[in-house]
């Protein structure tokens, strides 16, 4: 039995948090727009079902940092049956929301009209990448719609942490500098494998150096579409002192052929990572790029002022 004031039993009763007032009260979580363009993901490399779990894997963690956001896949070698080119997402994309806004306007509601891109694409890519980047681009054209092409995912200090990560669940890095225990395969010399060719060299490196300060170990990328670079990366590793190497994929997954990171392991003569897949930096990462292309920013309290 209770009473209008609390339960008769006389037991504490649990009451709700007061909001926090003033400049440094939380942020109210930012939502969607209504009406706001999809997010694309393109996803380049032969399709799979595993690639497609990556692909919604990322989309999942984009989506929790959103709630609301409008993400699709769009597969550059897709087949427009079980895997849709990036090409008809866009085309489906942009007639969807010329659809929407005839439909409220059908039914008597003050409704704007459609403007700004429909789409926002956001390639599934570490680091640049020319031919796929050119794929990408053609893609957008032949979809006629308006859309907005990011830039690939780095360098950027969160691809850092992934490479850690995996470089640790592979056992050839520390979880933690800090930590006091060593491991017995940790290396002492990274190779960053990447694609790209020297563009793509020169970009990963800016996030090995990021790495090589994690680990406290030197890092040197190597292109694994650029014959002989790995080898060559290796031998300068080794060179300058290096006696256990490991190979870092500097890539999320998809954009490599299969067999090209197992060759380029051996080729170096060192144990290799996973790439970096759906770590949930990468989700991030990609929820970052549509958010700055649209201007969305996290929310600002209600009653906090500008500095």
């Amino acid at each position: 039995m209770s009473t209008p004031t609390g339960p008769a039993s006389g037991l504490p009763v649990r009451m709700p948090r007061p909001r926090q007032s003033g400049r440094h009260r939380r942020p109210e979580p930012v939502v969607a727009p209504e009406g706001a363009a999809a997010l694309v993901l393109a996803v380049p490399g032969t399709p799979s079902s595993a690639t497609r779990s990556l692909a919604e894997e990322v989309i999942s963690i984009a989506r929790s940092e959103l709630p609301g956001l409008n993400a699709r896949i769009g597969y550059l070698d897709g087949d427009d049956a079980e895997y849709p080119t990036l090409a008809s997402v866009l085309a489906n994309a942009a007639a969807e929301r010329i659809a929407r806004f005839e439909q409220a306007k059908a039914a008597g509601r003050e409704v704007a009209e459609p403007e700004g891109p429909a789409a926002v694409v956001v390639p599934l890519l570490a680091g640049p990448d020319s031919a796929l980047i050119r794929r990408i681009r053609q893609a957008v054209m032949d979809s006629r719609a308006q859309v907005e092409l990011t830039d690939v995912l780095g360098p950027h200090p969160l691809l850092a942490e992934a490479l850690h990560v995996r470089l640790s669940e592979a056992g050839l890095a520390r979880a933690d500098r800090a930590r006091l225990f060593t491991v017995a395969t940790a290396a002492d010399g990274i190779v960053l494998a990447t694609v790209g060719g020297e563009e793509g060299v020169q970009a990963a490196g800016i996030t090995g150096m990021l790495l090589a300060a994690r680990l406290a170990v030197p890092v040197m990328a190597a292109a694994l579409d650029v014959e002989g670079s790995v080898a060559s990366i290796a031998e300068q590793l080794t060179g300058s002192g290096s006696v256990q190497l490991a190979l870092a994929p500097y890539l999320v997954g998809p954009e490599i052929a299969e067999g090209l990171l197992d060759a380029a392991a051996k080729e170096a003569g060192c144990a290799t990572a996973e790439p970096l897949g759906a770590y949930p930096a990468i989700g991030k990462l990609v929820l970052s790029m549509y958010m700055t292309a649209l201007g969305i920013t996290p929310g600002t309290p209600q009653g906090a002022q500008a500095l």
